[in-house]
């Protein structure tokens, strides 16, 4: 009986690497793991994502198959006892192994390098002019339907101080260098919000970030107490607000809409509710909401106001504005032991 020919390993070989090159490209386009983009910086994050996650489909088939192979190939068969072949170094296979992750991991790094200054990662360590006002106790009331905000921490009304700082973070892209940002943002975390200022425009303790469409934003980011970080996944930007040191993140939002904003440092024991949104308008929109919020800041009189010290408030005072919104009536809320923090 005449012998079938055996396809050659290399041929095997060939197909194979086709085969997971293809799965791996359509997987690293096609994932859908990555919220709406809503930035000029997003599409530089993804298109990393998508090669990193590419290489890993790449890498992930090649190591689990040869696995699976092996396994099946080099299975145990029934009435076979004997010992399995003994195998002793492979130079050029360890080579190979070492080499191919040492380029991938060298290429990957020099490419967010890249990232990173293409999205002004490198520009904020210069030394800069940070202006920081001290609002009035009108401009200290806060909007209609904000969260529970921050001690009131003002002696003096409407200091202006001007300082000369070195911030951290994300700022102009290389593009804009140089260039005096549309809208300046004043944010600081507190256990467990953010307060939102406005200082060219005197609104202080906005209810969210409200910013005008394909414009340049520069945010101004600090902390009270502990670290914590002001992370926008549409935007696909994430920065720590430090106390005693200034940060900043600087972006363009290209999509109108709503998006929300999280902390993603662990703050504290109600660090999950410490949270925002980004409202993203068209610039009558913006405008109208600035004329519409310097007019309130104004008006309001500090006995309207709704900050107030979270440290002196007991566990079921704290949760009491939430309430509603999360099921619990007033007895179970009777029943929880104050606390303080």
């Amino acid at each position: 009986m005449e012998k079938k020919e055996k396809v050659p390993v290399s041929i095997i070989t060939l197909v194979v690497g086709i085969l997971v090159t293809i799965i791996s490209l359509w997987a690293g386009q096609n994932h859908g793991l990555l919220p709406e983009a809503a930035s000029k910086q997003a599409p530089l994050v993804d298109d990393l994502f998508d090669v990193m996650f590419t290489i890993g489909v790449g890498l992930f088939l090649v190591v689990e198959g040869t696995i699976i192979f092996s396994v099946i190939k080099f299975r145990r068969r029934k009435g076979d006892d004997s010992d399995g072949a003994s195998f002793r170094e492979n130079l050029p296979l360890e080579i190979f192994w070492t080499a191919i992750p040492s380029i991938i991991v060298i290429g990957l790094g020099i490419y967010s390098v890249d990232v990173y200054r293409q999205m002004g990662g490198f520009n904020p360590n210069a030394t800069v002019i940070a202006h920081h006002h001290t609002p009035s106790h009108q401009q200290m009331a806060k909007m209609p339907g904000a969260a529970i905000a921050a001690p009131l921490i003002t002696n003096a009304e409407g200091i202006e101080s001007t300082e000369v700082a070195s911030k951290y973070g994300f700022g102009a892209i290389p593009t804009e260098e140089g260039k005096t940002a549309d809208v300046v943002v004043e944010i600081t975390g507190i256990q467990y919000g953010w307060l939102i200022n406005y200082p060219e425009n005197d609104i202080f303790y906005a209810e969210a970030l409200h910013i005008p469409v394909n414009k340049d934003i520069q945010i101004n980011l600090s902390a009270e107490d502990v670290i914590h970080s002001f992370w926008i996944p549409a935007f696909r930007l994430k920065q720590d607000a430090i106390p005693s040191k200034d940060t900043q993140l600087r972006f363009v939002a290209t999509k109108v809409g709503e998006y929300p904003v999280y902390c993603a440092e662990l703050c504290g024991s109600y660090h999950g509710s410490m949270r925002t949104s980004v409202v993203v308008e068209t610039q009558e929109e913006y405008d109208a909401w600035i004329e519409e919020n310097s007019t309130l800041a104004q008006q309001q009189e500090l006995n309207q106001a709704i900050a107030v010290n979270i440290a002196s408030l007991s566990d079921s005072e704290y949760l009491k504005p939430y309430s509603q919104e999360i099921g619990i009536d007033s007895e179970t809320l009777n029943q929880i032991n104050p606390t303080q923090y």
